[in-house]
């Protein structure tokens, strides 16, 4: 029987995909204000053309490799339904720009312009849609196959492994295989510390990005009909439960507070719909001491040099929430039921595996035929300056 869809429908999602269309510049400040200044305009412009890239790849590529759906019929059999299609498209390809959102926060300083948006439209046109299929459209009887063995499908209700692990482990690969920025250790090992720029714009980035969240949630359902209280609580206690952990192991470090609320609302997508508000506390909670001792291990220990953290906030905390709609949402642990913990750390564990081959393939790919990192000159008076044509200048 097919689903009626009213205009109501229609407005919900394009709702949501203009708020989610606003995080991506939450992404941009969070950057601004985290990278050197020198950088800043190469950050701004970064985020911008990576969306629209994005949106090239994704409408002829990528959403029929999801969905097998496309766009070249007659306006008149587009727009039916109030053309809910598109907007659906809208919706997803928001979800889907995120991804390269989340890899420029790793990569910042010192990646070439061009090779980027390169990998940008390959991730998205071939990559996170292959994942996404799997996920989100049972491709390949992968789904079908847990809900034989375990009794549930892998359960991501609003992309916490699908886009924010599937950007976080994609950033680790691409990340590694940059290197550190020039000066970033020494010869010896040594952390040189390279401070935020700009709080007041690195805290309005996570802003951006919070308020934003609730569309990115919320609205997950599709249809308004599907609209539930319980995914916006579940939202917004994740997030403080985020905040307050990252705040108490952070010490009140401004970078580890406002990145707090993003860790946990990163983990809390996944299970939203299905948790109680308790279980999505210790979530949030969870992810926002994960992200601070993720953070500082990778910099410190790994010396891998994650500008914004990425892999700690959407990796790792976007696995975990993966793992832990399997846990609190349990009927045993105050959940509404119908996940399965094993499907979740299958599901979980293949969307690591792919977002990681991915991501060696894609950039190591394009090292070896152009290049990935600009040469040192360019990185000491600021990223890739042939793209914005402002002088640039050197730190003071």
């Amino acid at each position: 029987m097919e689903t009626l869809v009213s205009a109501n429908d229609v407005l919900f999602v394009l709702l949501g995909a203009i708020m989610v269309l606003a995080m991506h510049a939450g992404f941009a400040f969070l950057e601004l204000g985290t990278v050197r200044s020198k950088n800043q305009v190469n950050a701004l412009v970064k985020i911008m053309v990576d969306f629209s890239v994005s949106t090239i790849a994704y409408f002829f590529i990528g959403y029929g490799i999801a969905y097998g759906v496309d766009f070249f019929s007659g306006a008149e059999v587009l727009a039916e339904k109030n053309g809910f299609g598109l907007v659906k498209f809208f919706f997803l390809l928001t979800f889907a720009a995120a991804i390269p959102a989340i890899v420029s926060g790793g990569i910042a300083e010192r990646a070439k312009f061009n090779p980027q948006i390169a990998a940008t439209f390959l991730v998205v046109g071939f990559v996170y849609p292959f994942f996404e299929g799997i996920a989100w459209n049972k491709h390949y009887g992968f789904q079908d196959w847990l809900l034989a063995s375990f009794g549930a499908n892998f359960h991501d209700f609003a992309g916490s492994v699908v886009v924010h692990a599937m950007g976080g482990w994609i950033a680790l690969a691409a990340v590694i295989l940059l290197g550190a920025r020039s000066g970033r250790y020494s010869k010896e090992g040594k952390l040189h510390a390279y401070p935020p720029s700009n709080i007041p714009f690195l805290a309005l980035g996570a802003w951006m990005l919070t308020v934003g969240w609730f569309g990115f949630n919320v609205m997950s359902a599709q249809a308004i009909q599907g609209i539930s209280g319980l995914v916006a609580v579940n939202s917004l206690m994740a997030l403080v439960g985020g905040t307050l952990a990252a705040t108490l192991l952070g010490k009140n470090d401004p970078g580890f507070v406002h990145n707090g609320p993003l860790a946990g609302l990163v983990a809390v997508c996944a299970g939203s719909d299905v948790m109680h508000p308790l279980g999505a506390l210790a979530t949030g909670a969870v992810a926002g001491a994960l992200f601070v001792w993720a953070f500082t291990a990778t910099q410190n220990r790994l010396k891998i040099d994650d500008v914004l953290g990425v892999w700690p906030l959407h990796g790792l905390c976007g696995a975990w929430g993966g793992l832990a709609a399997g846990i609190f949402g349990l009927k045993a642990m105050g959940g509404l039921g119908g996940v399965a913990f094993m499907s979740q750390l299958i599901g979980t564990g293949l969307g690591v595996l792919i977002a990681l081959a991915g991501g060696v393939i894609v950039y190591g790919g394009l090292k070896t035929i152009s290049g990935i990192r600009m040469n040192q000159e360019d990185e000491f008076v600021g990223a890739d300056l042939s793209i914005h044509k402002i002088p640039a200048r050197s730190e003071e």
